[in-house]
């Protein structure tokens, strides 16, 4: 005999999830015990449930096999939902585990209980709520099918207590199917599509998360046919950026020529990413006219295959090739994000430049580290001026949610411990869930995290300054970063001169301990193109010096 606990943790193990990420809740104890004794497993007991989320998502987009999150009920899947919602937007595979009511008391509105598959169905792929004990199996196996097939993404199962610990019958265990095969490509297919290609005017590609086990692929097809290969939103690391044919990432703040680059494509190949509303500018790309072409599974028409099988074979097609002259916009994109360019608003001696931070990772960190990245306006700095060696892992939300960088970095040393990783955050986001960092100490995972605190939430105080003159409820009180997260267990550097941050980041490298590294910025530098007193000035506010 198993139970229904012991039933699920082997298929997790089996099916090859290694980490499950939780707070424990006491309507699934069982399973928290089976997982946590299983040797296949490791089970991460994390600080709060949005820890929890972000920790699988980044953990599956890392691994390319889904993590577990697991939350208790009403308010543990209300903290749990921001994570899922992450992993939704970013096509990312995750299987989340419900603790709910027992069966008995559901539709009462009885302590903690929620309607989990109606809170859950617009933020998953598929959420279920078993009616019997001996259906969990078969419909946790069901969900990481459904996680793993077409378009990645998350799926939510919703547990009675009542069932965790019932015994099954012998015989009862359910096992997840072997992983098909890759899907191939229709020989047909590539060999129209390579035609198309030959004949396009000015054929452009937007390559997203989909594309990373093709990046050697991509590059070979790209070549071939002379395609310009723009990066989506936050996958910046899909795509070599000093390659001549590379034209930029489609952000939220985006040089002109990239633009025009897109706009003016008479063939749009989309290689495992969908058409968001940042990647598409807000959906003025493509043009109207413009044939588009989905490699992957995240579109209607086009190649319904493995996007490194698709490519590879369409790189191999027999004929000729086409040369692809993309070296004005390529040599706008390398401008555009040279921290010396002119134009660039200035220090005036409030604290670093956060583009002298970018710099100074760039030098610090190893080729093959995992950058993790908040969201804020600080990531435009990022975004723009960092240069990702295609080695380099880069796990960010595309669906902009402040919290992410310190849980995900966490997860990124847990599942690729010979890689350094290091969360790039402001101090609005890692005040918001840098209690992981407690996590990071408890299981020895050597995250470092990079702080650019200048202690407001900048994107809204930007869009505050220039839509109507004046800020509101945006300031973050004058936290000692250091203080709080030496007392969290981590080590800690404080740098408030631009000449301290080689050393402190190297400093933090070499340690291969939690390490916290606060930046004090200059608060009037915005963005990458704005300085927050200028854009008060406008309105004829004038910020005292």
């Amino acid at each position: 005999m198993t139970t229904v606990a012991a039933a699920v943790a082997d298929l997790f193990a089996e099916a090859g999830a290694r980490r499950c990420y939780t707070v424990p809740g006491e309507s699934f104890l069982a399973l928290i015990d089976e997982v946590a004794n299983h040797p296949g497993l490791q089970l991460v007991s994390v600080r709060h449930e949005s820890g929890a989320s972000f920790m699988a998502d980044a953990d599956a987009k890392l691994t390319g096999v889904p993590a577990v999150a697991m939350a208790s009920r009403g308010p543990g899947s209300s903290n749990l939902a921001i994570g899922v919602h992450t992993a939704h937007q970013d096509s990312t595979p995750m299987i989340v585990l419900l603790g709910q009511v027992d069966s008995g008391l559901r539709g009462r509105e009885s302590f903690q209980e929620v309607d989990l598959t109606a809170f859950y169905g617009p933020i998953t792929k598929w959420v279920a709520t078993p009616e019997r004990a001996e259906d969990v199996p078969a419909l946790v196996a069901r969900g990481w099918e459904i996680a793993t097939s077409g378009r990645p993404g998350p799926v939510a199962i919703a547990l009675p207590s009542d069932f965790v610990d019932v015994e099954l019958p012998d015989g009862a265990a359910v096992r997840v199917p072997a992983p098909a095969a890759p899907a191939q490509p229709d020989p047909a297919a590539v060999e129209d599509l390579a035609a198309r290609l030959l004949a396009a005017r000015r054929p452009v590609a937007i390559v997203g998360e989909g594309a990373r086990p093709a990046r050697e692929e991509l590059v070979r097809a790209a070549e071939r046919f002379g395609i310009g290969v723009c990066t989506s939103f936050r996958r910046q690391d899909t795509f070599p950026v000093d390659h001549p044919l590379f034209l930029g990432h489609l952000g939220l703040a985006v040089p002109p020529q990239t633009v025009d680059a897109v706009a003016g494509a008479d063939l749009l190949l989309v290689v495992g990413t969908r058409l968001d509303e940042i990647t598409t500018q807000r959906y003025a790309l493509p043009r109207p006219g413009c044939a588009v072409v989905h490699i992957g599974r995240y579109g209607a028409e086009g190649l319904d295959a493995d996007p490194a099988a698709a490519l590879a074979a369409l790189a191999a097609t027999p004929g000729g090739t086409r040369d692809g002259d993309w070296a004005d916009v390529h040599a706008a994109v390398d401008a555009w994000s040279t921290p010396t360019v002119p134009g660039r608003p200035e220090s005036r001696g409030h604290g670093v430049h956060p583009v002298d931070v970018i710099a100074a990772l760039q030098r610090a960190l190893p080729a093959d580290g995992v950058v993790t990245n908040d969201a804020g306006n600080f990531a435009a700095f990022l975004h723009r001026y960092w240069r990702f060696p295609a080695t380099t892992a880069q796990l960010a939300p595309v669906n902009g949610a402040m919290g992410y960088a310190v849980p995900a970095a966490v997860a990124a040393a847990l599942a690729a411990p010979e890689r350094p990783a290091v969360a790039v955050v402001g101090d609005g986001g890692v005040l918001m869930t840098g209690q992981e960092i407690e996590t990071a100490v408890r299981v020895g995972a050597p995250v470092v995290v990079l702080v650019l605190q200048n202690g407001m939430y900048g994107t809204i105080a930007m869009h505050q300054a220039r839509d109507i003159g004046r800020t509101a409820g945006v300031d973050i009180g004058d936290v000692d970063l250091v203080r709080w997260a030496e007392g969290l267990g981590a080590a800690a550097y404080g740098v408030t001169d631009a000449g301290e941050l080689d050393d402190a980041l190297q400093r933090a490298l070499a340690g291969r301990r939690p390490t916290v590294v606060a930046v004090r910025t200059d608060p009037e530098v915005i963005s990458p193109a704005a300085r927050l007193d200028d854009l008060l000035a406008e309105h004829g506010v004038t910020v005292p010096a």
